[in-house]
């Protein structure tokens, strides 16, 4: 049985598909607790925590893989079949981590929200993070976690918002609400685990409609970053949101409901 603390909205539809949601780093499901409330009249909407995140903390293993089981085992328990899968950030990750380890026959299509296959830069990949972390750097961060998270989660609540443009105050006070009350060691060892990954090679080997979502004004990663991605992907298409940071979801709600309505429908 999945250990996953699951958040649950919606009901069943049979004109419509399900959609299980991935948070991102030091967030939890109830990041995405508007888009739940937006689409609850029109399917089933699970939204899991995932380790080391939220209430499922550390009873699930605090790594990629074990997120990825564990949404997996999820799946298999509700029975669910023709899902969307949304990735958000280090939920893509997990979402690629599922497909790599049990493959696609559950999904229907997966939702990759502002995220790079390989988040770390090295000398022949520049299509990590903007602000240039590498191995070397990721140590330094990971012991600031650790360590000095308070200061820490302030600079990231604001730093996934758009660039240029004066944010949401009251979405900017939930996002440093929440990742305040993150578990620091537990987030670190998600950070290492990661920034450990490379899904550059499952590229091609994704069978299933892949949906790159990104801000236009996205802090960590730019179109190119998605670009990738499309040119190596059997069936790719990009989505901007022009007004959105690294949380499209969140910073153009109405839009990003009307975008993820589109793939649910069934016709």
């Amino acid at each position: 049985m999945s250990k996953l603390h699951i958040r649950q909205g919606g009901s069943p539809h049979e004109n419509r598909l399900p959609v299980v949601l991935l948070h991102g780093w030091s967030c939890h499901g109830g990041f995405f607790e508007g888009l739940m409330r937006d689409l609850r009249d029109e399917t089933l909407l699970l939204a899991p925590d995932l380790p080391g995140h939220g209430k499922t903390g550390a009873d699930v293993d605090l790594t990629i893989e074990a997120a990825a089981d564990a949404v997996n085992d999820l799946l298999e328990e509700r029975g669910l079949n023709r899902v969307v899968l949304v990735g958000w950030s280090m939920g893509a990750h997990v979402a690629y981590a599922l497909i790599e380890r049990h493959g696609t026959s559950r999904l229907a299509s997966l939702v990759v929200e502002d995220m790079t296959p390989k988040v770390l830069n090295d000398d022949a990949w520049h299509l990590g993070t903007k602000n240039g972390n590498n191995a070397t750097l990721n140590l330094q961060l990971i012991n600031t976690i650790e360590t000095q998270w308070p200061l820490l989660a302030e600079a990231v609540a604001k730093g996934i918002l758009a660039e240029g443009l004066e944010p949401d105050p009251d979405l900017l006070a939930f996002n440093r609400r929440e990742m305040l009350a993150a578990n620091p060691p537990q987030i670190a060892a998600m950070w290492a685990s990661l920034t450990a990954q490379d899904f550059r090679p499952l590229m091609a080997k994704i069978d299933i409609p892949v949906h790159l979502a990104r801000g236009a004004r996205s802090p960590l990663y730019g179109r190119n970053v998605a670009e990738w991605q499309a040119e190596r992907l059997a069936d790719a298409t990009i989505h901007e949101f022009p007004r959105s940071g690294h949380a499209p979801h969140m910073e153009e709600p109405e839009a990003f409901a009307d975008f993820l309505r589109s793939l649910i429908t069934v016709r």
